[in-house]
Protein backbone atom coordinates (compact mmCIF):
# COMPACT_ATOMS: atom_id res chain seq x y z
CA UNK A 1 0.00 0.00 0.00
CA UNK A 2 1.34 3.26 -1.10
CA UNK A 3 1.62 5.83 1.51
CA UNK A 4 -0.01 9.28 0.70
CA UNK A 5 2.54 12.27 0.00
CA UNK A 6 3.22 14.89 3.07
CA UNK A 7 5.32 18.38 3.10
CA UNK A 8 7.08 18.36 6.50
CA UNK A 9 8.50 22.14 7.07
CA UNK A 10 11.06 21.96 9.58
CA UNK A 11 11.48 25.40 11.45
CA UNK A 12 14.73 26.96 12.10
CA UNK A 13 15.88 28.02 14.30
CA UNK A 14 13.88 25.74 16.54
CA UNK A 15 14.58 23.17 20.30
CA UNK A 16 17.84 24.49 22.41
CA UNK A 17 19.00 27.56 22.78
CA UNK A 18 22.13 28.93 24.30
CA UNK A 19 20.86 29.58 27.85
CA UNK A 20 19.37 25.94 28.18
CA UNK A 21 22.38 24.51 26.69
CA UNK A 22 24.47 25.75 29.28
CA UNK A 23 22.23 25.32 31.89
CA UNK A 24 22.01 21.22 30.65
CA UNK A 25 26.08 21.70 30.40
CA UNK A 26 26.61 22.79 34.02
CA UNK A 27 24.47 20.12 35.77
CA UNK A 28 26.54 17.34 33.60
CA UNK A 29 29.40 19.26 34.84
CA UNK A 30 28.79 19.26 38.19
CA UNK A 31 28.28 15.46 38.43
CA UNK A 32 31.76 14.87 36.52
CA UNK A 33 32.96 17.45 39.06
CA UNK A 34 31.45 16.84 42.75
CA UNK A 35 29.62 13.37 41.57
CA UNK A 36 26.32 12.31 42.22
CA UNK A 37 23.79 13.13 43.82
CA UNK A 38 23.89 17.24 42.88
CA UNK A 39 20.78 18.56 43.76
CA UNK A 40 19.28 20.95 41.27
CA UNK A 41 15.79 23.16 42.76
CA UNK A 42 13.34 23.67 40.16
CA UNK A 43 13.49 21.83 36.97
CA UNK A 44 16.75 22.50 35.27
CA UNK A 45 14.67 23.46 32.07
CA UNK A 46 11.05 22.55 31.29
CA UNK A 47 11.45 19.42 29.41
CA UNK A 48 10.55 16.22 30.86
CA UNK A 49 13.08 14.19 28.99
CA UNK A 50 15.77 16.45 29.35
CA UNK A 51 14.91 15.91 33.52
CA UNK A 52 14.64 12.66 33.37
CA UNK A 53 17.82 11.93 31.79
CA UNK A 54 19.70 13.90 33.79
CA UNK A 55 17.89 12.09 37.13
CA UNK A 56 19.57 8.99 35.57
CA UNK A 57 22.69 10.85 35.57
CA UNK A 58 22.62 11.74 39.38
CA UNK A 59 21.02 15.01 39.49
CA UNK A 60 17.90 14.80 42.06
CA UNK A 61 15.68 17.47 41.79
CA UNK A 62 13.56 19.25 44.41
CA UNK A 63 10.97 22.20 44.53
CA UNK A 64 12.64 24.24 47.53
CA UNK A 65 16.66 24.55 49.08
CA UNK A 66 15.40 23.18 52.41
CA UNK A 67 15.20 19.50 50.71
CA UNK A 68 19.01 20.00 49.91
CA UNK A 69 21.53 18.39 52.44
CA UNK A 70 23.76 21.43 53.49
CA UNK A 71 27.18 19.05 51.97
CA UNK A 72 25.79 18.26 48.66
CA UNK A 73 25.94 21.07 45.32
CA UNK A 74 22.94 22.45 44.33
CA UNK A 75 22.04 24.04 41.01
CA UNK A 76 19.39 26.82 40.34
CA UNK A 77 17.55 26.34 37.34
CA UNK A 78 18.22 28.20 34.00
CA UNK A 79 14.36 30.59 34.92
CA UNK A 80 16.15 32.07 37.91
CA UNK A 81 15.42 32.35 41.51
CA UNK A 82 14.74 35.41 44.33
CA UNK A 83 17.37 36.76 46.13
CA UNK A 84 16.90 35.23 49.42
CA UNK A 85 17.86 31.50 47.72
CA UNK A 86 21.38 32.38 46.97
CA UNK A 87 21.68 34.74 50.20
CA UNK A 88 19.98 31.24 51.89
CA UNK A 89 22.32 29.05 50.73
CA UNK A 90 25.15 31.15 51.48
CA UNK A 91 23.91 31.49 55.12
CA UNK A 92 24.43 27.10 55.28
CA UNK A 93 27.63 27.57 53.42
CA UNK A 94 26.46 25.37 50.87
CA UNK A 95 27.92 24.80 47.48
CA UNK A 96 25.82 26.78 44.94
CA UNK A 97 25.63 26.88 40.98
CA UNK A 98 23.58 29.27 39.56
CA UNK A 99 22.54 28.12 35.91
CA UNK A 100 20.33 31.39 35.50
CA UNK A 101 20.12 32.07 31.91
CA UNK A 102 22.73 35.17 31.43
CA UNK A 103 19.93 36.71 29.21
CA UNK A 104 16.97 36.26 32.74
CA UNK A 105 20.23 37.61 34.71
CA UNK A 106 20.36 40.84 32.48
CA UNK A 107 16.77 41.82 33.25
CA UNK A 108 17.44 41.20 37.34
CA UNK A 109 20.33 43.28 36.64
CA UNK A 110 18.09 46.38 34.91
CA UNK A 111 15.45 45.59 37.63
CA UNK A 112 18.10 46.29 40.71
CA UNK A 113 19.08 49.46 38.43
CA UNK A 114 15.76 51.08 38.26
CA UNK A 115 14.57 50.65 41.94
CA UNK A 116 18.25 51.94 43.10
CA UNK A 117 17.07 55.19 41.10
CA UNK A 118 13.85 54.92 43.06
CA UNK A 119 12.02 53.59 40.37
CA UNK A 120 8.60 50.75 41.07
CA UNK A 121 8.69 48.43 38.46
CA UNK A 122 6.17 46.81 36.67
CA UNK A 123 7.08 43.08 35.30
CA UNK A 124 5.16 41.82 32.03
CA UNK A 125 4.96 37.80 32.55
CA UNK A 126 2.98 35.26 33.08
CA UNK A 127 1.70 34.70 37.37
CA UNK A 128 3.75 31.87 38.71
CA UNK A 129 6.45 31.25 36.32
CA UNK A 130 9.85 30.60 37.66
CA UNK A 131 11.12 33.33 35.65
CA UNK A 132 8.29 35.92 36.72
CA UNK A 133 9.12 34.85 40.56
CA UNK A 134 12.48 34.85 40.30
CA UNK A 135 12.50 38.33 38.51
CA UNK A 136 9.60 39.63 41.08
CA UNK A 137 12.03 38.10 43.83
CA UNK A 138 14.93 40.88 42.93
CA UNK A 139 13.17 43.43 44.89
CA UNK A 140 11.39 43.90 47.91
CA UNK A 141 7.93 42.73 48.46
CA UNK A 142 5.47 45.34 46.75
CA UNK A 143 8.64 47.12 44.23
CA UNK A 144 7.48 44.89 41.49
CA UNK A 145 3.79 44.88 39.99
CA UNK A 146 3.16 42.25 37.69
CA UNK A 147 0.85 42.61 34.43
CA UNK A 148 -0.34 39.64 31.97
CA UNK A 149 -2.73 41.80 29.78
CA UNK A 150 -3.81 44.82 28.49
CA UNK A 151 -6.66 44.98 30.75
CA UNK A 152 -4.28 44.29 33.92
CA UNK A 153 -2.28 47.40 32.64
CA UNK A 154 -5.96 49.89 33.32
CA UNK A 155 -5.95 48.59 37.03
CA UNK A 156 -2.84 48.32 38.28
CA UNK A 157 -1.91 50.78 41.35
CA UNK A 158 1.13 52.47 41.56
CA UNK A 159 2.73 54.29 43.93
CA UNK A 160 3.87 57.25 41.55
CA UNK A 161 2.82 57.21 37.73
CA UNK A 162 5.99 59.42 37.10
CA UNK A 163 8.47 57.15 38.66
CA UNK A 164 7.76 53.69 36.92
CA UNK A 165 9.97 51.59 34.99
CA UNK A 166 8.99 47.90 33.16
CA UNK A 167 10.78 44.54 32.43
CA UNK A 168 9.20 41.48 30.81
CA UNK A 169 10.10 37.69 31.04
CA UNK A 170 11.85 36.44 28.26
CA UNK A 171 10.14 34.25 26.42
CA UNK A 172 6.37 35.85 26.05
CA UNK A 173 4.91 36.44 22.47
CA UNK A 174 6.19 39.12 20.92
CA UNK A 175 3.24 40.87 19.84
CA UNK A 176 1.39 40.45 22.73
CA UNK A 177 4.11 42.05 24.49
CA UNK A 178 3.93 45.22 21.93
CA UNK A 179 0.33 45.53 23.16
CA UNK A 180 1.19 45.77 26.71
CA UNK A 181 3.94 47.91 26.27
CA UNK A 182 2.29 50.34 24.23
CA UNK A 183 -0.76 50.28 26.36
CA UNK A 184 1.50 51.28 29.28
CA UNK A 185 3.42 53.98 27.63
CA UNK A 186 -0.29 55.46 26.52
CA UNK A 187 -1.31 54.64 30.37
CA UNK A 188 2.27 55.85 31.92
CA UNK A 189 3.87 58.42 29.48
CA UNK A 190 7.27 58.73 31.36
CA UNK A 191 7.31 54.71 31.98
CA UNK A 192 10.88 53.72 31.11
CA UNK A 193 11.65 50.67 29.37
CA UNK A 194 14.53 48.26 28.99
CA UNK A 195 17.40 49.77 26.71
CA UNK A 196 17.00 46.15 24.41
CA UNK A 197 14.25 44.66 24.09
CA UNK A 198 13.88 41.56 27.37
CA UNK A 199 12.46 39.04 25.14
CA UNK A 200 15.21 37.13 24.23
CA UNK A 201 16.27 36.27 20.81
CA UNK A 202 15.84 32.31 20.78
CA UNK A 203 12.13 33.56 21.85
CA UNK A 204 11.95 36.04 18.97
CA UNK A 205 13.88 34.05 16.25
CA UNK A 206 11.52 30.68 16.71
CA UNK A 207 8.72 32.87 16.87
CA UNK A 208 9.30 34.49 13.56
CA UNK A 209 10.38 31.22 12.07
CA UNK A 210 6.76 30.02 13.05
CA UNK A 211 5.11 32.95 11.11
CA UNK A 212 6.96 32.39 7.64
CA UNK A 213 6.45 28.37 7.88
CA UNK A 214 2.33 28.63 9.42
CA UNK A 215 0.64 29.87 6.10
CA UNK A 216 2.37 26.97 3.93
CA UNK A 217 0.90 24.24 6.43
CA UNK A 218 -2.16 22.57 7.62
CA UNK A 219 -1.28 21.90 10.70
CA UNK A 220 1.17 22.54 13.09
CA UNK A 221 3.22 20.42 15.86
CA UNK A 222 5.26 22.01 18.61
CA UNK A 223 7.71 19.71 20.58
CA UNK A 224 8.10 21.06 23.86
CA UNK A 225 6.48 20.88 27.05
CA UNK A 226 2.91 21.78 29.03
CA UNK A 227 4.81 23.95 31.07
CA UNK A 228 7.48 25.94 28.71
CA UNK A 229 6.00 29.37 28.41
CA UNK A 230 8.22 29.74 25.13
CA UNK A 231 6.69 26.59 23.59
CA UNK A 232 2.98 27.71 24.33
CA UNK A 233 3.71 31.05 23.15
CA UNK A 234 4.84 28.95 19.55
CA UNK A 235 1.74 27.03 19.65
CA UNK A 236 -0.09 30.81 19.84
CA UNK A 237 1.58 32.26 17.28
CA UNK A 238 1.09 29.44 14.75
CA UNK A 239 -2.65 29.78 14.90
CA UNK A 240 -2.74 33.13 15.07
CA UNK A 241 -0.37 33.38 11.53
CA UNK A 242 -2.77 31.45 9.98
CA UNK A 243 -2.46 27.70 10.60
CA UNK A 244 -5.91 26.47 11.89
CA UNK A 245 -4.62 23.22 13.67
CA UNK A 246 -1.47 24.37 15.90
CA UNK A 247 -0.81 21.68 19.09
CA UNK A 248 1.70 20.98 21.37
CA UNK A 249 3.54 17.48 21.75
CA UNK A 250 5.81 16.37 24.27
CA UNK A 251 7.24 13.63 21.97
CA UNK A 252 6.11 11.46 18.50
CA UNK A 253 3.53 9.03 20.78
CA UNK A 254 1.06 12.68 21.90
CA UNK A 255 0.42 12.70 18.04
CA UNK A 256 -3.20 12.91 17.14
CA UNK A 257 -3.42 11.43 13.86
CA UNK A 258 -7.10 11.25 13.56
CA UNK A 259 -6.71 15.26 13.77
CA UNK A 260 -3.96 15.13 11.07
CA UNK A 261 -6.24 12.62 8.54
CA UNK A 262 -5.94 14.04 5.01
CA UNK A 263 -3.86 16.46 5.90
CA UNK A 264 -0.75 17.61 3.05
CA UNK A 265 1.56 19.37 4.98
CA UNK A 266 2.92 20.25 8.44
CA UNK A 267 5.11 22.33 9.90
CA UNK A 268 7.47 21.16 13.19
CA UNK A 269 8.87 23.43 15.65
CA UNK A 270 10.37 23.27 18.99
CA UNK A 271 10.07 25.27 22.12
CA UNK A 272 13.86 26.39 23.32
CA UNK A 273 14.10 23.31 25.92
CA UNK A 274 13.17 20.75 23.73
CA UNK A 275 16.70 18.31 22.56
CA UNK A 276 16.73 17.92 18.89
CA UNK A 277 16.10 14.11 18.87
CA UNK A 278 12.52 14.50 20.32
CA UNK A 279 12.18 16.47 16.86
CA UNK A 280 13.93 13.73 15.18
CA UNK A 281 11.49 11.12 16.83
CA UNK A 282 8.41 13.12 15.37
CA UNK A 283 9.85 13.13 11.84
CA UNK A 284 10.19 9.34 11.86
CA UNK A 285 6.47 8.92 13.15
CA UNK A 286 5.61 10.82 10.35
CA UNK A 287 8.15 8.73 7.78
CA UNK A 288 6.35 5.79 9.10
CA UNK A 289 2.84 6.84 7.69
CA UNK A 290 3.56 9.24 4.65
CA UNK A 291 6.22 9.89 1.79
CA UNK A 292 7.84 12.56 3.47
CA UNK A 293 9.24 15.09 2.01
CA UNK A 294 11.06 17.65 3.89
CA UNK A 295 11.60 21.60 3.53
CA UNK A 296 13.33 23.73 5.83
CA UNK A 297 11.74 27.30 6.73
CA UNK A 298 14.85 29.29 7.96
CA UNK A 299 14.79 32.77 8.84
CA UNK A 300 17.35 33.23 11.34
CA UNK A 301 21.03 31.30 12.00
CA UNK A 302 21.94 31.40 15.51
CA UNK A 303 25.72 31.14 17.02
CA UNK A 304 25.23 32.31 20.60
CA UNK A 305 27.19 30.82 23.05
CA UNK A 306 27.04 31.07 26.83
CA UNK A 307 30.11 29.93 29.76
CA UNK A 308 29.51 27.69 32.08
CA UNK A 309 30.32 30.00 35.49
CA UNK A 310 34.07 29.91 36.41
CA UNK A 311 33.47 27.07 39.34
CA UNK A 312 33.12 24.37 37.06
CA UNK A 313 36.00 25.26 35.11
CA UNK A 314 38.49 24.75 37.74
CA UNK A 315 39.37 20.95 38.92
CA UNK A 316 37.44 19.98 42.02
Amino acid sequence: MTKPALTLYLAAPRGFCAGVDRAIKIVEMALNKWGAPVFVRHEIVHNKFVVDSLRDKGAVFVEELTECPDDRPVIFSAHGVPKSVPQAAQAREMIYVDATCPLVSKVHIEAQRHADNGLQMIMIGHEGHPETIGTMGQLPEGEVLLVETVEDVAAVQVRDPNRLAFVTQTTLSVDDTADIVAALQTRFPSIVGPHKEDICYATTNRQEAVKAMAPKCDAMLVVGAPNSSNSKRLVEVGARAGCTYAQLVQRATDIDWRALDGIKSVGITAGASAPEVLITEVIDAFRNRYDVTVEMVETAVENVEFKVPRVLREPA
